[in-house]
């Protein structure tokens, strides 16, 4: 199962939530869960932002050899499930043919119908970056302690 998360440059939030759930799924030593990250609105290439680099160091996550990539139909084709960090990432992996598998990741993992988004960080301080760094992995928790025992009972 591949677990694709979205936000709009793939530089601060999907990156770091990409990054966190590798880390999460390997400290926990789950199987059969992959991630990946895309960005609605994203520059093929460009690196991880400072602050989400500098968040990712402090945590003792790799956010170097991170490459932002432009969400695609194939790139959601490829994924098993799409969490994004706002309702208008949702509407674009639903334009691009995803719609029955994509949900907020706040709602995913609170098993709700909020429709929060998660706070973007971009062009803010390193606090800002920490604030959505820790509600990113509590979430990211969350969403795989949910999809661990979807699995498990399939």
């Amino acid at each position: 199962m591949q677990v694709l998360f979205v936000c709009t440059g793939n530089t601060c939030r999907s990156a770091m939530s990409e990054a966190i759930a590798r880390h999460v799924i390997e400290s926990l030593g789950m199987t059969g869960i992959t991630v990946a990250s895309a960005g609605t609105s994203a520059w093929d290439g460009a690196p991880a932002s400072d602050g989400a680099m500098l968040v990712g160091i402090e945590r003792k996550l790799d956010l170097s050899g991170h490459r932002a990539r432009q969400l695609s139909p194939e790139i959601v084709a490829d994924a098993s499930l799409v969490l994004t960090m706002g309702p208008h990432h949702l509407e674009r992996v639903a334009a691009l043919g995803g719609a029955d598998k994509a949900y907020l990741l706040t709602d995913f993992a609170e098993q709700s119908t909020e429709g929060r988004a998660i706070t973007d960080p971009f062009g803010g301080g390193l606090e800002l970056y920490r604030s959505t760094a820790d509600e990113l992995e509590r979430l990211i928790v969350l969403a795989l302690d949910r999809l661990q025992k979807t699995i498990g009972d399939a």
